[in-house]
């Protein structure tokens, strides 16, 4: 069989190849460039690029890093901040903040490389969200459809299981991501230059937008709302608030719910759906909303 010799010809196709096999497994990029190499289509260089890219690929299947995380969640913070305004009553947001650091500590995820931060928006919206790394936001219109501190507690439990979850990482994980990945094995990191790179910082900037999109627009899967609303069921019972509360919210919720509506009516299933999963995994001695906390509410609501 004749092997074609044109280096340049030859290490694409080497390349290419390796992007088929590499998502399996990084030994086989190495064999791949082993023969690519024996073969005379590359050369030394070529090679050992085609290594260390592809052990790149295949740690792109792994979990983000802490750090990675938090930043890829701080952007898209930036983003929800750049949509909404924030709600700057400081009383408010101290409560609601207080409230979330309990469930947080009640979750299968207490601990983030920078912690947990909650913030109001200023909005009447009824909406909420939670980006990677452990920002929640939440408008003045889903706190004013709560009837009490447990059914607040309840949205923040949801949220916060959409980060122990890692859904907003997951809507990245397989495209994006490794696409930039896959970019950089085309090309080559040593011969990668200002075009490359710049393919490579638009590809992550892409990332931020998946997360977003999801966010405001797409939403998550059906099964990754259902995963949040069983976890977040056993957030509040750990946490002592009324698992029962989430329920109750969403049967208030779906008193007013347009299918095609704005906020969170866009980007979740309907109310009457996902009653149908909490009610599954509620127990029948979940405990009562308790009064005590309701008149603190009420005094914090009055003041939005």
């Amino acid at each position: 069989m004749h092997i074609q010799r044109d280096h340049s010809i030859g290490y694409v196709l080497i390349a290419a190849m390796v992007v088929v096999i590499v998502s399996s497994c990084g030994t086989l990029a190495s064999i791949g460039a082993g023969i690519g190499e024996a073969t005379g289509a590359i050369d030394s260089r070529q090679a050992d690029s085609i290594r260390e890219t592809g052990s790149r690929v295949e740690r792109s299947f792994e979990d983000f890093t802490p750090e990675q995380e938090y930043y890829i969640g701080r952007s898209v913070g930036a983003r929800v901040l750049e949509r909404y305004p924030e709600y700057d009553k400081q009383e408010a947001n101290k409560y609601v903040a207080t409230i979330g650091n309990v469930l947080v500590l009640s979750s299968e995820r207490p601990s983030l490389y920078a912690g947990y931060s909650f913030q109001i928006l200023d909005d009447k919206e009824i909406n909420a969200f939670a980006t990677p790394g452990g920002h929640i936001f939440i408008t003045r219109g889903m706190m004013e459809l709560a009837d009490n501190e447990d059914e607040l507690a309840a949205v923040l439990a949801h949220e916060i299981a959409h980060i122990q979850e890692s859904h907003g990482l997951q809507s990245i994980r397989t495209s994006r991501i490794t696409s930039a990945l896959t970019s950089a094995a085309i090309t080559g990191a040593y011969v990668a230059g200002s075009d490359e790179v710049a393919e490579l910082t638009d590809i992550f900037s892409d990332s931020i937008d998946d997360v977003t999109q999801t966010l405001f627009t797409a939403g998550y899967s059906r099964s990754s709302e259902e995963e949040a609303d069983t976890a977040a069921v056993a957030i509040l019972r750990r946490a002592g608030y009324s698992p029962r509360a989430l329920l109750t919210f969403l049967e208030e919720m779906d008193t007013d719910w347009e299918q095609d509506g704005p906020g969170f009516m866009q980007t979740h299933p309907s109310p009457r759906d996902r009653m149908e999963d909490v009610e599954a995994a509620l127990h029948d001695d979940d405990s009562d909303v308790d009064e005590r906390r309701t008149k603190r509410f009420e005094q914090v609501i009055g003041s939005l």
